[in-house]
């Protein structure tokens, strides 16, 4: 499974929704890059993904999105294959 990385707040329902559509998919380790507490991290994630908010999704190399482009992947049966390559 190829590694998954989430750009987070401590208080943003989205990234709790965003993290439990990944954990009922069987993903057990998620890079958690809490912003609120980096400011650093939060520049780096505007520059690679062009976005503002959170959850910001990776899984590898592909940038998903978010929240709701995460679960608009997996409602069109993108999700698993991506999950699963390797």
């Amino acid at each position: 499974m190829p590694q998954v990385k989430m750009y987070t707040t401590a208080v943003c329902p989205y990234c709790v929704r965003a993290k439990q559509v990944l954990k009922s998919k069987g993903v057990t380790d998620i890079e958690e890059i809490r912003v609120d507490m980096l400011p650093e991290a939060r520049e780096h994630m505007m520059k690679v993904t062009g976005r503002r908010t959170v959850p910001q999704i990776f899984i590898g190399e592909t940038h998903v999105g978010g929240c709701d482009d995460l679960m608009a992947l997996d409602a069109k049966g993108g999700l698993m294959p991506l999950l699963q390559a390797n």
